[in-house]
């Protein structure tokens, strides 16, 4: 019973690794940069006993020759491959074990990622309230952007011919002379 609520923890914390950075993943299949930032977050690296080149060289083996990813079940191979090494004082059961319990539960960190600067000079130079001249034209009165029309002038594209521009001005036009 234990040991299938573990192995579910570590499907969720496999598919959350996959998914990582990648919009159009599906949580299925896991690429090389996702492993080697599971192996690096859960701690399998450690410096000594595994490297990221072991890591590497581990997706690589394990993989299908023309394929750029793994799937859950090679990822299971990749880390029977890895735990030996890794838990060097360890039967090979012992070994594996720890290594899920390395992986179990855990997602991706974002650690060293940019956040917003929060200061009142940021929030100065962004309130569109007061935003002058064409710049206040790309705004509407709740500070949401316009889009296109706010930067270009539109024009509607009507008139007996298909490329006609400006249709009913040719009146003001005549007028004027």
């Amino acid at each position: 019973m234990a040991e299938s609520a573990d192995m579910e923890q570590l499907m969720s914390s496999f598919k959350k690794f996959a998914i990582h950075g990648d919009t159009k993943a599906t949580g299925k299949e896991m690429n090389g940069k996702n492993w080697a930032k599971l192996c690096k977050d859960c701690k399998i690296i450690d410096g000594k006993n595994v490297t990221s080149t072991d890591v590497d060289i581990v997706f690589t083996k394990v993989k299908a020759k023309t394929s750029r990813v793994i799937t859950y079940e090679e990822f299971q191979k990749a880390l029977e491959e890895l735990a030996p090494k890794r838990f060097k004082g360890q039967s090979k059961e012992e070994a594996l074990n720890s290594i899920y319990k390395l992986i179990e539960g855990r997602e991706p960190t974002n650690v060293g990622v940019t956040k917003v600067a929060k200061t009142a000079a940021v929030d100065r130079l962004t309130d569109t309230t007061k935003y002058t001249g064409s710049h206040k034209e790309r705004f509407d009165d709740t500070g949401k952007g316009r889009g296109k029309g706010g930067r270009e002038e539109l024009v509607e594209k009507t008139g007996y011919v298909g490329a006609y521009k400006n249709a009913g001005t040719y009146e003001e036009k005549t007028k004027a002379k």
